[in-house]
């Protein structure tokens, strides 16, 4: 039987009734409120989880029923809406689903949420669908695909470009990590013919020309789908990339919460010498581990034309280093050397290239005392047993004495900001539990509010007294090496096994995740295995709203200069990848610590119940505890109080705005609110039902790599 093409256009007022609200509920000017939250159903699967995490990431509310669960929450009219002051209220402004439908045939649940959806308008995400006519698409058996599509580079269409994905170059490649792991299963098909479907991120379907929808938009029946037909987890590189456009989508780019893409890297050392690998001991001469009596220190340290290379090549990428500093390294090979230091005379005479982190002047151990006659070294005790500390004086005199020595060279250094070295102090574990009871009145006395911590040892920010860590990444750009092949003698030793010559770390320690089965080839191992690993991982942390730092030493930029194709793999990938709408944010130490205490105190409060929001036609609302800082993300031309909201990124803007306790009103640039909804065209009756859309065999979620912690 032919089908009858019709559009609808209701009015919200009837679809409120339609909706089997009480009488008398629509406000009178008919405009309902939508609170800005999400409703997430979960089946517990990769791709909800890894919408979930972007949310949680983001700082975007939402709610999530586990489809799994026992006594769960049923989702019905009462659930979904009701009416706050005599208006309606749609509680949820979005909601996301494993699949088109993840609920048994005739579902009164997913009953309940199309009329939601239709009343109020709101979008709907399928997770990971399998291509049928439900959702806009031909299934894959008529010309279509289903299958692995690991190491595909997918395209955003223009309407992609031009919608939620705009922030994106136009490419978005698939990871394909591991040859014997299907890492990444998809369904590639077209829309059905005459289906409102458009594409957003397609791929050729193999073995033809044509492309195939991966991330589309699907109208029908007044409602609206993103339909996704691949299966993805939170840390994989294709759905960081599309994340931020599926929370854009599905919020119309109004929502609490927002997100950028960091990166900023350290230096640690610099002024000092490290010392240098020995491959014949497998340890470092001068390092408390290595006890060698005949070991003989060949020390590492930049020259003039070091500082030139790295001056130019932050110029050439528009990136600024953190330079991470010991003054005594000046002062020494001053004494060594009639007073001549040129390095030191270099980096001075440019040191308005750089930004300066206080490293403590000597680079001295701080925590416990430390007996290094046995290995590994252990904390000196009292006869009682109780610790040894390194007092209060010594500390201060390392961050006062460096200080000194900044100011007197005239380095434009931000004293409230501290390195200690091999980041002492604070608690390591085995030998040191506890951080140095001598450490926070220390800080205190000196002004320190932000301190750099290890993130392979403590990844969540602390205080220590009244300051704030800033968890650091090391990368496996090891401190004691200047050359590739002394990079990769070091990393066979750490990640082989015993009889291959290696440590046994991972026989040790299974988990470790950058174990190798076999050594690498000192001559090609760093450039064909470490430097792609290394940018994956760093890369990685970029694209994952993740602002703590990353930090190297300054043996990493002389010799060799190992550093920068690692750095260059980050920075030219993220460009090739993103619009110039979206630059990396490289920030300072302190600003890191304010973005990841704002960030902690923005969850506590979420995960209280203490924030609300919600859009009333072009007026969002915002209500927040006072002194607690809000974020959102929201349309260009938003303005607060009159004034320009946030800051531009990604096509959007974004930023923190203090509450003082009242509400925030935010007027939005142009109407966008929802007073009509249009029935698309419907499309032809499916003829079989969808398959269940469970993760494909071999797909699995991959560790996080880690980084052996270096001084």
């Amino acid at each position: 039987m032919k089908r009858t093409l019709r559009t609808t256009v209701l009015t919200v007022g009837a679809l409120i009734a339609a909706f089997g609200l009480p009488a008398g509920a629509a406000h009178a000017d008919d405009t309902p409120r939508i609170d800005l939250r999400v409703l997430l159903v979960s089946d517990g699967g990769p791709s909800t989880d890894a919408i979930a995490a972007e949310l949680t990431d983001t700082g975007t509310p939402f709610t999530e029923i586990d489809l799994a669960r026992s006594g769960r929450q049923v989702i019905d009219a009462d659930f979904l809406a009701d009416t706050v002051d005599g208006r309606a209220r749609a509680k949820f402004q979005a909601v996301v689903l494993p699949d088109d439908d993840p609920f048994a045939a005739g579902s009164s649940e997913m009953a309940a949420l199309t009329a939601y959806e239709q009343t109020y308008s709101i979008p709907q995400v399928d997770a990971y669908t399998y291509a049928r006519p439900q959702a806009g698409l031909q299934v894959p058996t008529d010309g279509g695909y289903s299958g692995s599509i690991d190491g595909i580079q997918a395209d955003v269409t223009d309407a992609g470009k031009a919608g939620p994905f705009g922030y994106l170059s136009g490419t978005v490649p698939f990871e394909d990590n591991d040859p014997s792991v299907n890492e990444s299963y998809a369904y590639l098909s077209q829309p059905v013919t005459g289906a409102d479907f458009t594409p957003y991120v397609e791929a050729t379907i193999p073995g033809t020309s044509t492309k195939g929808s991966l991330v589309g938009e699907y109208r029908h029946d007044g409602r609206r789908e993103l339909v996704v037909t691949f299966v993805y987890n939170q840390y994989q590189e294709q759905f960081r990339l599309l994340a931020r456009g599926i929370v854009e989508w599905m919020t119309g780019g109004v929502h609490l919460g927002a997100s950028r893409n960091y990166f900023s890297v350290h230096v640690d050392d610099v002024f000092a010498a490290d010392d240098r690998w020995n491959s014949e001991l497998n340890c470092t001469p001068g390092d408390v581990d290595c006890t060698d009596s005949d070991a003989t220190a060949d020390p590492i340290r930049m020259t003039p034309d070091d500082v030139d290379y790295a001056v130019s090549w932050e110029q050439s990428k528009g990136f600024t280093f953190d330079l991470a500093f010991n003054g005594v390294g000046s002062v020494d090979q001053r004494d060594d050397n009639n007073g001549v230091d040129l390095l030191a005379d270099k980096l001075v005479a440019d040191k308005n290239d750089f930004r300066w982190i206080n490293h403590t002047y000597t680079h001295a151990f701080l925590g416990c005392v430390q007996n290094t006659t046995v290995v590994p070294w252990v904390c000196e005790t009292d006869a009682d047993g109780s610790t040894q500390w390194v007092s209060q004086d010594t500390i201060s005199d390392e961050i006062a004495t460096n200080r000194a020595w900044a100011e007197t060279n005239g380095l434009p250094l931000e004293s409230d900001e501290l390195i200690t070295g091999e980041h002492s102090g604070l608690r390591v574990l085995p030998q040191q539990p506890d951080d140095n009871p001598n450490l926070a009145p220390a800080l205190a006395a000196n002004g320190i509010d932000w301190l750099g911590s290890d993130n392979s040892r403590e990844s969540a920010q602390r205080q220590v007294g009244a300051a704030e860590t800033v968890p650091r990444y090391p990368m496996n750009v090891f401190y004691n090496v200047a050359k590739a092949a002394e990079e990769v003698d070091e990393y066979n030793w750490l990640y082989t096994s015993r009889a291959q010559g290696g440590s046994g770390l991972c026989e040790d320690n299974p988990a470790t995740t950058t174990c190798l089965s076999a050594p690498l080839d000192t001559g090609t191992g760093y450039a064909g295995y470490i430097v792609p690993l290394e940018t994956r991982i760093a890369l990685g942390h970029v694209l994952s709203d993740d602002p703590r730092p990353h930090y190297i030493h300054q043996s990493n930029l002389t010799e060799d200069r190992i550093a920068y194709p690692v750095l260059n793999g980050v920075l030219d990938g993220y460009r090739a990848l993103f619009a110039d709408n979206t630059p990396v944010v490289s920030l300072r130490m302190k600003d890191i610590g304010t973005e990841l205490k704002r960030r902690a105190d923005w969850q506590t409060a979420l995960q209280a119940g203490q924030v609300t929001a919600y859009r009333i036609g072009d007026a969002v609302t915002v209500q927040a505890p006072a002194g607690l800082e809000v974020t959102a993300t929201l349309p260009t031309g938003t303005t607060l109080a009159g004034s320009a909201f946030g800051s531009a990124y990604a096509g959007a803007v974004s930023g923190w705005t203090p509450s003082t306790g009242d509400p925030l009103s935010l007027t939005l640039p142009a109407t966008t609110a929802t007073t009509a909804v249009t029935t698309a065209a419907s499309t032809a009756p499916a003829t079989d039902p969808a398959p269940h859309t469970r993760v494909p065999a071999g797909v699995a979620e991959p560790a996080t790599a880690t980084a052996t912690a270096t001084n």
